[in-house]
């Protein structure tokens, strides 16, 4: 499975862990169901088809990102000028946090591989103008904090 395959389960599994911010049980257990499931239909790598190594570094790669969004989701806040996190909606804000967690705390990503990827992310999944609005805020804090 490549990296970008990867990246697409645990954009998927930040998503999904917004409707389970407040119930840490309720995230841990929705991250085990997601491989336990036979998925395929409108998936292009479906959950069943991970294997044990990669579902681990999934899991561990989107707790990683959940345990630094006290740090993460402000630096979104005041780089997205008049878009506070409450109105974004899901889907960019999981492919930000993915991509702001990449830019600052994987050493094993480039700069320009994390905003490349989460661009490509944004416009696989996100609205029509989404790509321009993630490339735009990861590129700012780059700069910034680069």
């Amino acid at each position: 499975m490549t990296r970008r395959e990867l990246r697409e389960h645990i954009f998927r599994e930040l998503f999904t862990a917004q409707f389970y911010a407040e119930n840490e049980e309720e995230k841990d257990e929705q991250m085990k169901l997601y491989f336990s499931h036979t998925a395929g239909e409108g998936l292009d790598y479906p959950p069943d088809e991970v294997g044990e190594e990669e579902q681990k570094e999934v899991v561990e790669k989107t707790k990683a990102v959940l345990d630094h969004l006290d740090q993460i989701d402000p630096l979104i806040e005041e780089t997205s000028v008049g878009w506070p996190i409450s109105r974004m909606n899901r889907t960019d804000l999981s492919v930000l946090r993915l991509g702001v967690y990449e830019l600052l705390y994987d050493e094993a990503v480039p700069p320009g591989v994390a905003i490349n990827e989460a661009v490509l992310l944004a416009r696989k999944f996100g609205q029509e103008d989404s790509y321009s609005f993630v490339n735009g805020i990861l590129g700012r804090i780059q700069r910034e904090k680069g």
